[in-house]
């Protein structure tokens, strides 16, 4: 097994329909500046009619992909994932598709219960796993205690590279829509949200933050972004390209930020003060070292 993907890799994560032509050219080409990754999707994105439309484009963009000399592990191309509409499209797809050049499947509706027969489909190669909590249970604490216990103990826990919040199923469970002018922090899912960040990232997993569907808005998206990086996501779901930026943005530090995690990694200190706050090595290592990852992949902000 190759060294497991970054979650900080991610960046702002792209979803399209697996039906658009222009596919390979954002991939190829970058089309899309600055894209991290991209997620081709055949589920809520592609309606029944068109699912045979979606696999021959993808049967296509595969082809092209797996032609290219261009070698996997270059920088050129964003990390590349599939989202197949269920367990039997999964299996379609492992069994008939070469996927050499895909690093991973997101998978959709996940549950415990539906582990296993993930787990069977992708064990025997070496596709990563991004499960998303995007059902009626993920609202059970104690659910989702019990499946971060599993996951944990799982031979599988090597292949996550992080777990992503379905924000609009989420929504639709409660019949909601997110309202304009609001974070998803201002609706039930900010609940939600905070206690997913409990239950899994205390046990070592990364999540990633629900998209924000209010394309014009950027300063709700700003907010947003905020909020999710102080609750401790990785990275965010985005559905258009005008979103790239600022997301990724977003994840860099700032100069304080990064001189602090030196700081807090290296220096001979229990304790110290910095520009009014308290480091303490013995608790704020893990951030340190998420701050120095960051800045790494997104930079540091000079101010």
């Amino acid at each position: 097994m190759k060294h497991l993907i970054s979650p900080w890799q991610l960046g702002a994560t792209l979803y399209m329909p697996a039906t658009r032509k222009d596919i390979l050219e954002v991939i190829q080409h970058k089309k899309i500046a600055g894209l991290r990754s991209l997620i081709i999707c055949l589920e809520d994105s592609v309606s029944e009619d068109d699912i045979p439309e979606a696999l021959n484009n993808l049967t296509h963009i595969l082809q092209h992909l797996n032609a290219d000399k261009k070698q996997p592990e270059s920088n050129d191309w964003p990390l590349l994932f599939i989202r197949p509409r269920n367990i039997a499209m999964a299996k379609q797809l492992t069994a008939n598709f070469n996927l050499e050049r895909i690093a991973g499947l997101v998978l959709p509706k996940f549950t415990l219960s539906s582990l296993e027969a993930w787990w069977e489909i992708m064990q025997n190669n070496h596709l990563y796993m991004m499960p998303t909590l995007e059902t009626q249970e993920t609202f059970d604490v104690l659910t989702m205690q019990n499946m971060a216990d599993n996951l944990a103990q799982h031979e599988c826990r090597q292949r996550i590279i992080a777990l992503r919040i379905g924000g609009n199923d989420l929504l639709n469970v409660l019949s909601l829509r997110r309202p304009t002018g609001v974070t998803l922090y201002d609706t039930p899912l900010g609940y939600v949200i905070k206690m997913l960040a409990s239950v899994f990232v205390s046990k070592g997993f990364a999540l990633t933050a629900p998209v924000c569907e209010l394309i014009d808005d950027q300063r709700i998206l700003k907010s947003e972004l905020d909020l999710d990086i102080a609750n401790g996501l990785v990275g965010k779901t985005a559905i258009h390209p005008t979103q790239i930026d600022l997301i990724q943005h977003s994840l860099a530090v700032s100069e304080l930020q990064y001189s602090d995690a030196l700081k807090i990694l290296d220096g001979p200190q229990a304790v110290f003060k910095s520009s009014g706050a308290m480091c303490e090595p013995a608790t704020h290592r893990k951030w340190a070292q998420n701050i120095i990852t960051r800045g790494q992949i997104y930079g540091i902000m000079h101010t």
